[in-house]
């Protein structure tokens, strides 16, 4: 793993993911869903997972990207740095992501016996929205409406992107006041009674990450370290249980204030990052299950994009046996489970070293091959970020 990641953060990804993955069980494993997950989802359900997220990302991009464009000196300066990161951001996550979008069409094309992936209409549009990153938009369109496509997942990717795009504009108009526009955002944010569409424009997890990242760069920061997480064995991992299960409550149509619920899922994400920001191990103490979970979260992005084919795959792969005799998904649930996290791993793994990691590195050397604006324009406007 790269040495400059956090540990703590990569393991907090890897339950992010995997409860995104357990979520889509009921409906895109099992169709018809199970009596089992259909009780766990009563009391608890874990949509949050994407919440998390948006956390972490807010966080991770503006601990680095934010320091950058505020050091800059000239408009060009500032403008080639947002170049730059633009750059490695697409080389980072639009490979895989329409890598998927490909395949999940020719699935719906050549795999699809079973009607498993949907209609080619709905699909056909779902790509569109994926690779014009406005699959947010349409899939609250589709809220109720019409299907959306075995691609639904790119919704939370199209408005990552958007954040990535507009993040660096917010740096250069908000300058010294951008920790306060943040805060108004989650404000007006958590305030607001969500609407299908305002659930999927939802930034305040995200714009908690930066100003989270933000405040790294103080000396509050550290005089507020949880260290007392650390004096304690077992305070850390019965927190982030309790942490986990009340944000399962949260995301649950018991939750009593419901059309709140999304801001304080926000709220509770933000402080598990925070926790996690100093790396100290107090969510969990070193050894093979933060290993392991460290380890999903390192490959989380391939995970998330891959876990719904995979499951309409096997959906499809169980259809075609069953004239064989094999009988269907719901009377078999574990080896059904068995075979689509065992594709599922095998898959995350190629796209991670064969996708990932070496168009992540195209992407660096772009960059460094670019070089530096050779003609900086001085620029006050700029210099006071």
């Amino acid at each position: 793993m790269n040495d400059k990641r956090i540990m703590d953060i990569e393991l907090l990804r890897g339950i992010a993911v995997l409860g995104v993955v357990f979520h889509h069980l009921q409906g895109s494993l099992f169709r018809d869903g199970l009596a089992w997950l259909g009780s766990v989802a009563a009391y608890g359900q874990f949509w949050w997972g994407v919440d998390l997220f948006f956390a972490i990302s807010g966080f991770v991009i503006a601990r680095s990207l934010v320091p950058q464009l505020r050091a800059c000196t000239s408009a060009a300066q500032f403008w080639q740095r947002t170049r730059d990161f633009w750059i490695r951001r697409a080389f980072r996550l639009l490979p895989s992501a329409w890598l998927w979008l490909l395949l999940i069409l020719l699935a719906t094309l050549f795999l699809n016996r079973s009607g498993a992936f949907g209609s080619l209409h709905a699909n056909l549009w779902a790509t569109v929205a994926g690779l014009l990153q406005f699959a947010n938009l349409r899939f609250a369109d589709s809220f109720f409406h019409y299907e959306y496509g075995a691609s639904f997942v790119y919704w939370s990717l199209s408005l990552e992107e958007q954040f990535y795009l507009l993040l660096p504009l917010l740096v250069l108009l908000c300058r010294k006041y951008l920790a306060w526009a943040l805060l108004a955002l989650v404000l007006v944010q958590i305030l607001t009674l969500r609407s299908a569409l305002l659930m999927v424009i939802r930034t305040d997890a995200m714009a908690l990450g930066v100003l989270l990242a933000l405040w790294t760069a103080r000396g509050s920061y550290r005089h507020w370290e949880p260290k007392w997480l650390g004096r304690y064995p077992g305070l850390g991992p019965l927190l982030l249980i309790l942490s986990c299960l009340g944000l399962g409550w949260l995301a649950t149509d018991g939750f009593n204030v419901t059309r709140y619920r999304v801001g304080a899922l926000a709220v509770l994400c933000a402080l598990l990052v925070w926790i996690a920001s100093y790396n100290r191990d107090y969510l969990l103490p070193r050894g093979l299950l933060k290993s392991l979970l460290a380890w999903v979260g390192s490959r989380s992005y391939g995970i998330y994009l891959i876990h719904v084919p995979v499951f309409l795959l096997v959906r499809e792969a169980w259809f075609r046996l069953a004239p064989l005799g094999t009988t269907g998904l719901n009377e078999q649930p574990l080896l059904a489970m068995a075979c689509a996290a065992g594709l599922l791993l095998l898959l995350s793994e190629l796209n991670y070293r064969v996708i990932e990691l070496p168009l992540r590195n195209r992407g660096a050397e772009l960059v460094q091959s670019l070089g530096p604006s050779r003609s900086p324009v001085p620029s006050t406007g700029v210099t006071s970020c």
